[in-house]
């Protein structure tokens, strides 16, 4: 019999994207809060969103921030969404400043934080793997944690590793994890975070066995859990299907896919997770169901 839960569907609809890569990213304010409202009128109920800049930081990337989500939640008082992390890798404080005041305005419930490091990269010239190391030490991670539960966030965490999940689970035995809290679990394709061309990815790969060992670490925590591919299309693998069997939620969009054979939008996307969703029996989740899954404060 399958799991009746609602699925939370999840649409990252930009990060670090360019539209020569696809020419359907939005990348500027306005082009964003459309692109919202569509991603929710598809079936979406949170929606993640870079600003222009990501090296922007506290009032300036609230205020850009602000210029796209305020028509949004004017339009659906009820929607989730949250930014992304400024780029201060390991200065947890200055990463999360503008995310303070994007709360103390009323235009956020959600948060987040990326609970450890990796390797991060591309093929070079011989294919060889270089890039850097995206580090957020324990300290980092802690102020983090009691910053969302401080505040009343829920913190949406990305698991690019399975060491990200062992540090999340360490605050769930403590009972520290704030309230609201998902586990992103991000599987790496072809070409992983920071490449156009297949040979160099990262975490686990998007398989059955992969998605298996998540759940493992997972069982009998009640974590809410997402799955997504980066570096290629969820839809097109084992873990999508085999996610919502278990009882898993989807997170997919522009952010992080990538097929050469095609440059979708984003409200495809989400209209193509639906269908999925739908083949497998599983309604999908509003806003406020969403909120209510998530045990979000308040709910």
């Amino acid at each position: 019999m399958p799991d009746a839960t609602p699925v939370i569907l999840e649409a990252a609809i930009n990060g670090m994207g360019t539209k020569e890569r696809n020419p359907h990213i939005p990348t500027t304010p306005a082009e964003v809060t459309a692109t919202a409202l569509a991603c929710y009128a598809a079936g979406a109920s949170i929606v993640h969103a870079h600003n222009h800049d990501i090296a922007l930081g506290g009032k300036e990337a609230a205020e850009a921030y602000a210029q796209a989500w305020r028509p949004v939640l004017d339009a659906r008082p009820d929607a989730l969404w949250y930014p992304t992390l400024c780029a201060a890798a390991g200065d947890a404080p200055r990463m999360l400043e503008h995310v303070d005041l994007l709360h103390r305005d009323g235009l956020l419930r959600l948060g987040l934080f990326d609970p450890g490091s990796t390797n991060i990269g591309l093929p070079g010239p011989d294919g060889v793997p270089v890039g850097g190391v995206y580090a957020n030490p324990y300290d980092a991670i802690r102020y983090a944690m009691e910053f969302h539960a401080a505040r009343g966030l829920g913190p949406q965490l990305a698991i690019y590793e399975p060491g990200f999940l062992q540090t999340t689970l360490a605050y769930h035995r403590l009972g520290r994890l704030p309230r609201g809290a998902m586990a992103k679990l991000y599987f790496g394709g072809p070409c992983g975070l920071a490449s156009r061309t297949p040979g160099v990815t990262f975490g686990l790969p998007p398989t059955r066995h992969a998605l298996l060992a998540y759940l493992d670490m997972l069982e009998g925590t009640r974590i809410p859990w997402s799955v997504s591919v980066w570096g290629g299309d969820l839809m097109q693998t084992e873990v999508a299907r085999l996610a919502l069997e278990r009882g898993g939620h989807l997170h997919v969009g522009l952010e992080e896919h990538l097929d050469p054979a095609r440059t979708p939008t984003n409200e495809e996307l989400v209209r193509e997770a639906g269908a999925r969703c739908a083949e497998v029996g599983r309604p999908l989740a509003t806003c406020a169901d969403a909120a209510r899954l998530l045990a979000l404060p308040g709910e």
